[in-house]
């Protein structure tokens, strides 16, 4: 009996214990103190979970800003954070189109972050102002199509999601506009506001209270179905141009070895809050459509990303400032 017991013993306790850590870690997970790292753009949707992470786990949770350099500051700092499943990067297309832009970056966004999940996505609207004589999108690629280099558009800067929809559009509709690049997309909304300017795709939550007040006109939707708020927009590729979607989206990245059973504790708890009523009335009153995917799910949208975006910047020859 003793040499049985013994045999079992080195056969099974080995992996018992192996078991009884992961099982003990991953519990733990969810109460230790968690950093969400935001780079460029909105923190609403970072918030909006940090919230309910601490309501629910009872841990603290924090959102930390580092803006700058558009979003390489933030992705390097995640990048080299430990990997025990505590710092997360809220990632947005921002960091698949500087991976693409600025492949010198001191770290390198798909070998050193590893996806969790992603959150949720947002189309762009292009938009006009009320003074335009563009009343939908056939029209106006008809007149671009006349009239080469004779409309210009505006983003937030070279390289930024905004821009890229509108290189798509010239890509696919075989259009020429000019690019008007701003420091802000505030400031380039403004001067699309003041005619200065003839359209702009802007993020949904940000246009939407402009076509409302009809101060901006809503053409089309960059996504690859319509937005509930403007469900009477069509999308681009119902007007004619099937190929074309961008959307913007929120994800979370951690350190690329932070163990595998982390990771699916960390989606575990992301997907479980995303599902909560109360966060979704807020997203949704936010501008955001939640998602929750799986990891892999995750991964294949992200590459899926950096597969269409390369597209786009090689052929428009594409270089940051």
């Amino acid at each position: 009996m003793q040499k049985l017991f013994t045999r079992f013993g080195n056969i099974y306790l080995p992996l018992f214990f192996l078991l009884w850590a992961t099982c003990v870690h991953s519990q733990n997970l969810a109460v230790k103190p968690i950093r969400i790292v935001v780079g460029p753009g909105p923190d609403v949707l970072a918030r909006i979970i940090a919230d309910k992470w601490s309501e629910t786990y009872g841990s603290p949770i924090i959102v930390d800003q580092k803006p700058a350099a558009g979003g390489i500051v933030a992705g390097d700092f995640v990048a080299k954070s430990p990997n025990d499943g505590t710092t997360l990067l809220l990632t947005t297309g921002s960091f698949t189109i500087n991976s693409v832009l600025q492949p010198g970056a001191p770290y390198q966004f798909k070998r050193d972050l590893s996806p969790v999940s992603l959150l949720a996505t947002l189309p762009f609207i292009l938009v006009v102002n009320q003074n335009s004589p563009f009343n939908n999108l056939q029209g106006l690629i008809s007149y671009a199509k006349l009239n080469p280099n004779k409309l210009n558009y505006a983003s937030a800067g070279n390289g930024t999601p905004p821009h890229l929809s509108g290189e798509m559009l010239k890509q696919m509709a075989g259009i020429n506009m000019v690019h008007v690049p701003y420091k802000t997309a505030a400031t380039g909304m403004t001067d699309l506001l003041g005619g200065q300017v003839d359209l702009m795709f802007v993020p949904a939550p940000t246009a939407l209270p402009m076509i409302k007040a009809d101060k901006l006109r809503a053409l089309a939707v960059s996504g690859n179905k319509r937005y509930a708020a403007l469900p009477q927009v069509p999308t681009v590729a119902e007007v004619g141009y099937s190929q074309f979607s961008m959307v913007g989206w929120n994800g979370i990245h951690v350190p690329s070895k932070t163990p595998p059973n982390m990771i699916e504790q960390l989606n575990t708890n992301l997907v479980k809050i995303l599902n909560m009523p109360d966060v979704q009335s807020k997203a949704q009153a936010a501008g955001f459509d939640l998602v929750g995917s799986s990891v892999d799910e995750f991964n294949q949208f992200v590459n899926n990303d950096l597969e269409k975006i390369t597209k786009v910047i090689k052929q428009g020859n594409i270089q940051v400032d």
